[in-house]
């Protein structure tokens, strides 16, 4: 698991603050736990914003009908089983004598209400619910998602998707949730998962103690868990090394062999689900940060699209920036996904003379300027590796004017179509290779809650073909006959280029005992302090 938090408002005050913290902090005891990352989870709100910062935290707060396990598998959580109705959806069976924080019961209605406030225009979580044609309750712990077409990964796809208290939210005017605005559920949580909430500090700290009415077993020992946003690796690394924190996520790679070999930490290695691309404004008319190319968008063109793919050198880019600790991507999901394509693992290489040929094809001999926007708290090494490739972008003729910048900054941007080029780092929901289909590819439909994250809203008339077809198919072989279709489709028009598969990097002390699952999220119900 993983988790990324977000840096304060400026860097410098981060760094001041996160050193201040470090240097007042009395050690933690046994049964506590404090851990860093560098973004702060924007809110506290399951439903607002859809980002792993967010939904890998608040997965310690609330719970959804099921759940991952360990080994990623789903397993049932507030449904305690399900069924399929045919083809016409899933009935779901809630477990009885379950109780929000709050002491409140959950039931069906529950479930109906986070629903509707999960799939409403101001969720960012709706497209999750694309193919949900109708909620029913059927008695109080009885549920029915009635789908538009037979759907076999349907729980898969909901393993995020988090149940409120519906007293709470109309008692505290929260019946929807705000994606830019505040709300009581921004700060305030009432979930039914391990842990609760016991204070927010936006920024500084967020401390989560044990919920004593938990309806499953406890596996950990903690009774007090503390998260700190520390944006300065440097700083996150001292504060492991000095024991001030227990646990820091992610290591610099620039720091591995540092903490792998110190007496009295460990070092949790392994690869992550998330794969790191690059996007292009597609539908952009023109380039938005070019000093002479203004009337038009090379980025349109395929050839110059192919031509960016060249001019980096991925292989490079594992080794030097990421210091070895990552692997090289072919598509946008890791060979470890359901739904990989074994069809299309061919990788457009580095061939920087080849990107030269192909600009001056497309007609831009003399290449051009753009912007390149990119986080700088998300991933790992995002800022660094965006300065690598703008190098590399510039030496093929592809002068790129980077802007990085924290993340609480950068959605926004994105969402808005501030770019020409951009960073994005994907890891599937359901595991699945239709799921970043769904999200980054298919053309941006809100009625229908599709392509929500294709923020440079490319379109295929195929791809859009075969996204429901994928859906319903039940039969394996056919299924991903249409899946490596559409990566051949997405290889072959350059509409990301893919650049490696994030690692998971986390130090601990080595009195903490953990389960690090490939979605990065650090689970405390899994965790002992000895």
């Amino acid at each position: 698991m993983t988790k990324s938090l977000r840096r304060g408002s400026s860097y410098a005050a981060s760094i001041t603050l996160a050193a201040a913290l470090l240097s007042t902090v009395s050690l933690a005891s046994a049964a506590e736990l404090r851990w860093s990352s560098p973004t702060d989870p924007q809110t506290m709100d399951p439903h607002a914003v859809n980002s792993a910062p967010v939904l890998g935290f608040l997965n310690n707060v609330y719970e959804g009908l099921v759940r991952r396990d360990k080994n990623m598998q789903i397993e049932g959580s507030l449904a305690e089983s399900w069924e399929p109705l045919g083809g016409d959806g899933w009935r779901f069976h809630l477990r009885e004598g379950v109780k929000f924080h709050d002491g409140s019961d959950l039931t069906a209605e529950d479930v109906l209400f986070s629903y509707e406030r999960a799939s409403s225009e101001a969720a960012d979580t709706s497209s999750w619910f694309a193919p949900v044609k109708e909620v029913r309750v059927v008695d109080d712990y009885t549920v029915d998602f009635l789908t538009h077409a037979p759907n076999p990964i349907f729980p898969d796809s909901i393993a995020n998707f988090m149940i409120l208290d519906k007293g709470w939210a109309e008692a505290n005017n929260a019946v929807r949730p705000a994606k830019d605005e505040e709300t009581y559920a921004t700060l305030n949580t009432n979930g039914t998962g391990p842990f609760m909430l016991a204070s927010r500090e936006p920024g500084v700290q967020t401390v989560l103690e044990p919920f004593e009415g938990w309806w499953d077993e406890p596996e950990h020992n903690l009774t007090k868990a503390t998260f700190l946003p520390i944006a300065n690796p440097a700083t996150a690394v001292a504060g492991l090394l000095s024991g001030q924190v227990d646990l820091i996520n992610p290591v610099p790679v620039q720091d591995v062999g540092r903490i792998e070999n110190q007496d009295g930490l460990t070092l949790h290695q392994g690869i992550e689900a998330r794969v790191i691309v690059l996007g292009f404004g597609h539908n952009h008319d023109a380039l938005k940060y070019s000093d002479e190319t203004t009337d038009k968008n090379p980025f349109q063109d395929v050839k110059v699209r192919e031509a960016v793919q060249k001019a980096i050198n991925a292989e490079a880019l594992v080794d030097k920036i990421m210091r070895g600790n990552a692997e090289v991507a072919t598509q946008l999901v890791s060979p470890q996904m359901k739904g990989h394509s074994d069809a299309a693992t061919d990788r457009i290489g580095y061939d920087p003379d080849g990107a030269r040929a192909l600009l001056a094809e497309a007609g831009y001999p003399d290449g051009f300027s753009f912007g390149l926007k990119c986080p700088n708290d998300r991933y790992i090494n995002d800022e660094a590796l965006c300065k690598a490739m703008a190098a590399m972008l510039t030496q093929a003729g592809m002068k790129a004017d980077l802007n990085a910048m924290p993340v609480r900054s950068y959605w926004p941007e994105l969402r808005a179509g501030n770019f020409d080029m951009y960073l994005l780092g994907w890891s599937p929901g359901t595991f699945d290779a239709e799921h970043p289909v769904r999200f980054l590819v298919t053309t941006k439909n809100d009625e229908k809650k599709l392509g929500s994250w294709n923020f440079g809203q490319y379109s295929n008339a195929r791809v859009d073909e075969l996204l429901p077809q994928i859906q319903k198919e039940i039969d394996a072989d056919k299924r991903q006959a249409m899946l490596d279709e559409v990566a051949k489709i997405i290889r072959d028009d350059v509409v990301y280029v893919p650049l490696h598969i994030q690692p998971l990097l986390w130090g601990s002390k080595s009195n903490v005992d953990l389960t690090q699952r490939a979605d990065n999220f650090l689970m405390l119900r899994w965790i002992n302090v000895n």
